[in-house]
């Protein structure tokens, strides 16, 4: 029998698939967010992709009191041939007053300037076309910056020195600072938009305007991305611990001053450092004062401690406790681990007469009941079962999940307490803030910070929007700990309608403007600028209510002592504040002015300002070309890139689309005239 080969065969067929859809790659702008490779700086050149070798990272933390000056200095060469602008996003601190830029490029040294955002980019640019070496950092997030560097020639050492301050967090007892060392993913939704602002792998959408520019490439794994870190402490106090949370640390004591570094020298950048100190029992600070003057107007920062834990009664109304908890694709691995022992010890506190239910989300949102129900041990053992089996993948939609729980049927005769627990990888962060005030009602947020890098100003804003508190747990063996503390804070009273008098005579100015509610283990932190100093004998009263009755503390204001960087403090509170009442359309013109008034006037990096230096000299040539990529951060310790970017989670631009679907389709038909073809020729063989 004759049997016709006048079919291409399946194999063929795949084949052509494969190269129809490979053939894409080319049309997408810059490197995948999973871009593979080993080092930390990706540079385009004309001929592909080249790498600049991270040499080093190092941090200096000085503390003093409340007060911390840190001082990041990264060093890249460009170890390729051509000359490059080199442009790359970092995590900080979500409340760091960035104040101090230096760029060192081979011999030369560039101080910053701050200028108004707009100009600071014109100033970058102009410098970078006439060839001169020239840096800009810029604020896309109250904790997310880009640093680009103009005109760095073959075979160069670059060195970026970024310096800012922070305030130390104290709670249960334990003072603290955090380092984040890289960022988790951003999830990215809506429809995207025709241009893009960035170099970042996403589209802008029309949801998240500058989407471009908070989405650097990653990597999954780097002989670079190193970081040696120290730390000197002086507290003013004697210690009885001094520790890191996640990483080892070799501690010195001398004449009352602590240092901690790094035990292994360097270390990958995937895990945020925190540092922990704990004063003796016997000298632990109930009243805390510290103050700056500058050009002669006085600054000062107050901190109060709440009645102790012990004494602290017991909550006298029940409880319902909405939990909602994260399974998006960007808590893959240890994170969703970590929320489910979190959510798991959350449902085993609860106490007879609370309520509760359990939301997840992801790409949608998933609730266990229509509405809280009791804390009996049959509901309590569905919920464990539920929690038991909840995997993570798919967008982060985070806006249905928390609507649902802020809008559903209050119970009258209990407290609602909304426990959020996610690692907060959204960029659309400032509408999920509006969206907490407009709807919280007489709920109270708590945020619960998932994994090795979670996006703490959103877990901080998030819970201050919600007049509660925030937590981060960053390793599997601390969730207890963490959220034992967390429960203490849910089940004792707070102090609230907190007022804070000032004496008499004195103009002050302080931030924030409403004192949040007073949990047990955290302290009121006030930020002041007052008219003129405090006569000697002055105090500052504040006062609350708690289910016991009214509660009060005074604090003395005349301290001689003069401790650096209350100011920018304050300055950086005032631009949060302001922003804020932008976000809410309060004057936001004139929100704007202020902020860029206070940003130049305290020489803080901000939303509308920026550092630019720039150099005298061109060193390139206009014959010279000059090309331009990001660099790329490590995954954050424990995650999956398939497991974040591995789903349509994130907008695509809508020309790749449109290109994808006719290939598909084209292959689709090719497949489908292969097998008629096939029946065909089938149908026709002879007997």
């Amino acid at each position: 029998m004759h049997r016709s080969r006048n079919y291409t065969r399946p194999g063929t067929w795949v084949l052509v698939m494969l190269l129809l859809l490979g053939s894409t790659a080319s049309l997408a702008e810059g490197p995948p967010p999973n871009q593979a490779g080993t080092g930390s700086l990706l540079w385009r050149m004309a001929n592909g992709y080249k790498t600049a070798t991270l040499l080093n990272t190092d941090v200096d933390m000085q503390i003093s009191g409340l007060v911390a000056r840190v001082s990041v200095r990264q060093e890249f060469r460009n170890d390729g041939s051509e000359w490059v602008e080199g442009i790359y996003v970092f995590p900080l601190p979500d409340e760091a007053a960035v104040d101090r830029m230096r760029l060192h490029i081979g011999e030369r040294f560039i101080e910053g300037d701050i200028q108004e955002k707009e100009r600071a980019k014109k100033t970058y640019e102009k410098a970078k076309q006439a060839g001169k070496k020239a840096s800009l950092v810029e604020q896309q997030r109250a904790n997310l910056f880009t640093t680009s560097v103009a005109n760095v020639a073959p075979g160069e050492l670059v060195v970026v020195e970024i310096e800012y301050l922070e305030d130390i967090r104290y709670e249960d007892g334990s003072f603290s600072i955090r380092f984040p060392m890289t960022l988790t993913p951003r999830y990215v939704s809506g429809q995207a938009l025709p241009d893009k602002v960035g170099s970042g792998w996403s589209p802008d959408t029309d949801r998240i305007p500058d989407a471009s520019t908070i989405t650097p490439p990653m990597v999954s794994s780097s002989r670079g991305h190193k970081i040696s870190l120290t730390a000197n402490v002086n507290a003013g106090v004697l210690l009885e611990t001094i520790n890191s949370r996640y990483h080892p640390v070799t501690v010195t004591e001398q004449n009352g001053e602590y240092a901690a570094s790094l035990r292994d020298g360097q270390v990958a950048m995937d895990h945020d450092f925190e540092l922990v100190w704990r004063p003796v029992s016997s000298a632990e600070p109930r009243v805390m004062a510290f103050a700056e003057t500058i050009d002669g107007q006085p600054y000062h920062l107050l901190m109060v401690m709440p009645p102790d834990q012990e004494a602290a009664p017991a909550a006298l109304m029940p409880r319902e406790v909405i939990i909602i908890v994260d399974t998006s694709g960007s808590m893959h691995g240890v994170s969703i681990a970590q929320a489910k022992r979190a959510v798991k010890l959350a449902l085993e506190g609860l106490q007879p007469g609370d309520r509760f239910n359990v939301i997840e989300f992801n790409s949608h949102t998933n609730a266990l009941y229509t509405q809280s129900v009791a804390a009996r041990s049959l509901n309590i053992g569905n919920a464990l079962r539920f929690v038991q089996q909840l995997q993570a993948n798919g967008g982060t939609e985070m806006r249905p999940a928390l609507s649902m729980a802020l809008s559903s049927r209050p119970v009258e005769t209990h407290l609602r307490q909304v426990v959020f627990v996610t690692d907060g990888s959204v960029g659309y962060e400032d509408e999920m803030f509006s969206m907490i005030e407009d709807k919280l009602g007489n709920a109270r947020l708590f945020t619960v910070g998932i994994g090795s890098a979670p996006n703490s100003w959103f877990m901080r804003k998030a819970a201050e929007a919600g007049r509660g508190s925030y937590t981060f747990i960053s390793a599997l063996h601390e969730v207890r700990e963490k959220m034992d503390a967390l429960f203490s804070k849910l089940e004792h009273p707070q102090v609230t309608d907190i007022d804070v008098q000032w004496p008499s005579g004195v103009i002050v100015e302080s931030y924030p403007d409403t004192v949040p509610d007073l949990y047990s283990g955290e302290p009121v932190t006030v930020k002041a600028k007052s008219s003129s100093e405090f006569r000697a004998g002055d105090t500052v009263r504040i006062s609350g209510n708690s289910v016991s009755g009214g509660w009060s503390t005074s604090l003395p204001l005349n301290s001689p002592r003069q401790d650096e960087g209350i100011g920018a403090l304050w300055a950086r509170a005032r631009i949060a504040e302001l922003l804020d009442d932008e976000r809410r359309q309060v004057n936001p013109e004139e929100a704007r002015s202020a902020i860029v008034a206070t940003a130049i006037a305290h020489h803080l990096v901000s939303k509308y300002t920026s550092l630019v230096a720039v150099d005298k000299t061109p060193v390139r040539s206009s014959g010279d070309p000059l090309t331009s990529e990001q660099v790329a951060n490590l995954m954050p310790y424990g995650q999956s890139t398939n497991a974040i970017f591995g789903f349509p989670a994130t907008a695509t631009s809508a020309p790749m689309q449109r290109v994808i679907g006719v290939l598909f389709l084209l292959a689709a038909l090719l497949l489908v005239a292969a097998r008629r073809s096939k029946r065909l020729v089938c149908h026709g063989r002879p007997a």
